[in-house]
């Protein structure tokens, strides 16, 4: 009798955030991995090997956001050396796992006054245009 009330304790406090967040439609998949998870890792690393495809640097991310759902995953980084003496400026992609591997497939353009780029009013509505698929939240709102 014991258990079996433990049991149905334990399922009800279980049960209560998912259902809470299903009834008020928050539930969108997407989330932030832990520092030191692999997949974080893996995230982090694809980003290196662009970086140092486009501009022959070796970095470390300092993580500003990172968020990961269905497969995509948009990170905002503030890039430095190893030994943390330079800093780069701020890379901001666009990611998306395909066969088990992460690929950066946009890194925004930051020019000002280009309606394209980042800073530009509805940029992240066609880039949200541009690559279906993506869960709501995964992106920043435009206008941040």
């Amino acid at each position: 009798m014991l258990s079996a009330a433990v049991f149905l304790v334990v399922g009800t406090v279980l049960a209560y955030p998912f259902s809470a967040r299903a009834a008020t439609g928050k539930t969108t998949g997407v989330y932030t991995p832990a520092p030191g998870t692999v997949e974080r890792k893996a995230i982090l690393d694809a980003m290196r090997r662009k970086v140092k495809e486009l501009h022959q640097l070796d970095v470390v991310f300092v993580v500003v956001t990172m968020k990961v759902g269905n497969g995509w995953s948009w990170v905002h980084t503030r890039p430095q050396s190893k030994d943390g003496s330079s800093h780069y400026e701020d890379v901001l992609a666009l990611l998306k796992r395909t066969k088990g591997s992460w690929h950066v497939v946009e890194i925004p353009c930051t020019e000002p006054d280009n309606p394209d780029c980042i800073d530009s009013p509805g940029y992240f509505g066609k880039l949200a245009g541009r690559f279906p698929g993506m869960p709501p939240g995964l992106l920043p709102e435009d206008g941040r």
